[in-house]
C-alpha cells in the first residue's frame, strides 16, 4: 500500500471513529468506557497519520 493510500485509509478511519464516538457522547447515558477506547483508538490513527506525513 503506498503511502498516500495508507494516509487515505487512515483519514478515513479516523473519521469513522469520531462520528461513532459523536453519537455515543449523545446519547443519554453514554458507555463511558466505550468513549475512552474511541477516543484512544482515535489518538493512535491520529499518531500514526503524523508518522505517515512525515516519513
Amino acid at each position: 500500500m503506498g503511502q498516500l493510500a495508507r494516509h487515505e485509509a487512515l483519514r478515513t478511519k479516523h473519521a469513522e471513529i469520531e462520528h461513532t464516538l459523536f453519537e455515543e457522547e449523545r446519547r443519554p447515558l453514554p458507555d463511558f468506557n466505550l468513549v475512552h477506547e474511541l477516543k484512544r483508538k482515535k489518538l493512535k490513527i491520529k499518531d500514526e497519520l503524523q508518522r505517515v506525513v512525515v516519513s
